[in-house]
């Protein structure tokens, strides 16, 4: 086998996270005097981090006004303290996901998650979705001064890990995934299932689209 570690994506790509993420924002919105907004649009926002979230979030509102930094900074405050309240009540592993995690761990290669989640939301949420034992390390938003689509925490992650990136192989949901690991030298896998801000999977630059994490292990096995 040419891979030696796999890098894996969380929100969209192992575990469905939007409801919990859509109640947290919604609820946000609420508290700042802004209707709910349905959960698919919410689902549009997720991919380059939480910041990146709340002002979307924000941006959607009758006066087509801009958020300030305040703004922002007022939104991430509330929208932390709902989100820790509901973190992993209702995020679920997406089928195969587990298998993949197994499958991996048997071929012997290294795990790291690689997320723009910050990294207050990203352990819990590994924790209560029993996945954590599975990672030597985990990537957050904030372990880095860059996110994807920045290769920056695919590099750091391969250091961790001791790996090369042509060594590395790497899964994700979204652009965000795709143009990080094509900038690191990474081989790339996409699944169709996630959150790609609206965009359709086949148009990304990848390796390959599998439709599973276990699907992507049967893959790199063959490759």
């Amino acid at each position: 086998m040419p891979f030696a570690a796999v890098l894996i994506d969380l929100d969209g790509t192992l575990l469905d996270t939007i409801p919990d993420l859509a109640h947290a924002a919604n609820a946000t919105r609420v508290e700042l005097g802004l209707a709910p907004l349905p959960q698919d649009t919410i689902a549009s926002y997720i991919g380059k981090g939480t910041e990146h979230l709340i002002m979307l979030t924000l941006s959607n509102n009758p006066a087509g006004s801009t958020p300030s930094a305040n703004d922002i900074q007022q939104g991430l405050d509330i929208f932390g303290r709902h989100y820790h309240a509901v973190n992993g009540d209702q995020a679920t592993l997406y089928p195969g996901a587990l298998e993949g995690l197994n499958a991996f761990k048997d071929a012997g290669l290294k795990m790291a998650i690689v997320t723009n989640k910050p990294a207050e939301f990203t352990h819990p949420l590994l924790k209560s979705a029993g996945i954590a034992n599975f990672f030597e390390h985990i990537v957050c938003g904030d372990t880095c001064t860059r996110k994807k689509p920045d290769p920056m925490p695919l590099l750091h992650a391969c250091t961790l890990l001791q790996v090369a990136p042509e060594n590395a192989l790497a899964i994700g949901d979204s652009v965000n995934d795709a143009l990080a690991a094509r900038a690191a030298n990474i081989t790339v896998l996409a699944v169709p299932y996630g959150y790609n801000e609206g965009m359709d999977v086949r148009s990304l630059e990848v390796d390959d689209i599998v439709m599973s994490i276990n699907e992507a292990a049967q893959w790199a096995l063959r490759n």
